[in-house]
């Protein structure tokens, strides 16, 4: 089966989808974007997840993006590609169709907008791993998504064989070690959100999903190899230079931020779909600011730059 051999480590980031001037997917742009991350050194590829505006796809949409990913890696990378739907029903239509694109894992969230019980959850979680023989990871970010995976959530769904990993985004650190204390190695732990990468890589999380990687990935690459080696003075110097931006990915526009610190950089345009709309005004000022001043100083990468407009 596809993914059989993942092992959810190292920085994999949660790639952007293109858009064209009419606001068209860009399947062609999307494919330059995960080439040149693989190219960079990434251990792994999340396509369709917030960051890949999942929720601003129509289904058609969807399955070509994972499509293109798929045939881009060409075996590479792993791609796991986000589950993110209103219904329990297409969700496992989506992971259905997924592994017959040739996903190797899945990243499954909560169902869109409606606020579960933990049982609710627990079920639309099972559904979904039984319509597919995929690795699965689940995703907790209760700041953004308004639920929460919990222990008492993870332990319950400890019987469900492809349910392997856990990507934490919760912002307090302490969530690594209380899994790690109380489920022990039932699931890999990955750390999801950006401004606490290397506590939770510290801590015993197995790999980084990342937004900031998108823009700057040599560094993140670096990042993940010095906390995995015990290099603390390399990890904190990259950690330190890159904190700023990091603290991006916490905040409601994420997507916009990550995708003009993307533009900047070369790699990728800003473009969003409504209702997200590019930043503007001292926002986008302040960013602009933000990734000029890390990019005339980057610890790994060369820098390059380009007009924000």
């Amino acid at each position: 089966m596809a993914g059989v051999n993942m092992d959810w480590n190292g920085v994999i980031p949660a790639a952007t989808t293109q858009f064209a001037t009419d606001y068209s997917v860009d399947i062609d742009a999307t494919q330059k974007v995960l080439d040149a991350l693989i190219r960079d050194g990434v251990d792994g590829i999340i396509s369709l997840g917030t960051v890949g505006e999942n929720n601003s796809l129509d289904a058609d949409e969807k399955r070509k993006v994972l499509s293109a990913a798929i045939e881009t890696s060409n075996g590479r990378v792993p791609i796991i590609t986000g589950v993110s739907e209103l219904t329990t029903e297409r969700a496992a239509a989506y992971a259905r169709d997924a592994e017959k694109l040739g996903a190797d894992a899945l990243m499954l969230l909560p169902a869109m907008v409606y606020v579960p019980t933990p049982e609710e959850l627990e079920a639309h979680f099972r559904a979904v791993a039984a319509a597919t023989s995929l690795p699965i990871m689940l995703y907790n970010n209760p700041t953004i998504y308004r639920v929460g995976v919990n222990n008492s959530d993870l332990k319950r769904l400890a019987d469900v064989p492809n349910i392997v990993a856990v990507k934490e985004s919760a912002p307090d650190s302490r969530r690594i070690t209380d899994i790690i204390n109380e489920l022990g190695d039932r699931y890999k732990v990955l750390v999801g959100l950006d401004d606490v990468a290397l506590e939770g890589l510290l801590l015993g999380a197995c790999g980084w999903i990342s937004g900031l990687t998108n823009a700057f990935p040599e560094e993140s690459v670096a990042l993940v190899k010095a906390a995995k080696e015990r290099d603390l003075d390399r990890a904190i110097e990259i950690y330190r230079w890159f904190m700023p931006m990091l603290h991006l990915d916490a905040v409601s526009d994420l997507v916009q931020s990550i995708k003009l610190a993307e533009q900047i950089m070369g790699r990728g345009s800003e473009r969003v779909r409504m209702p997200r709309m590019p930043l503007a005004g001292e926002r986008r000022k302040e960013v602009i600011a933000m990734v000029e001043k890390a990019a005339a100083n980057r610890p790994v990468g060369v820098s390059k730059t380009v007009a924000a407009a």
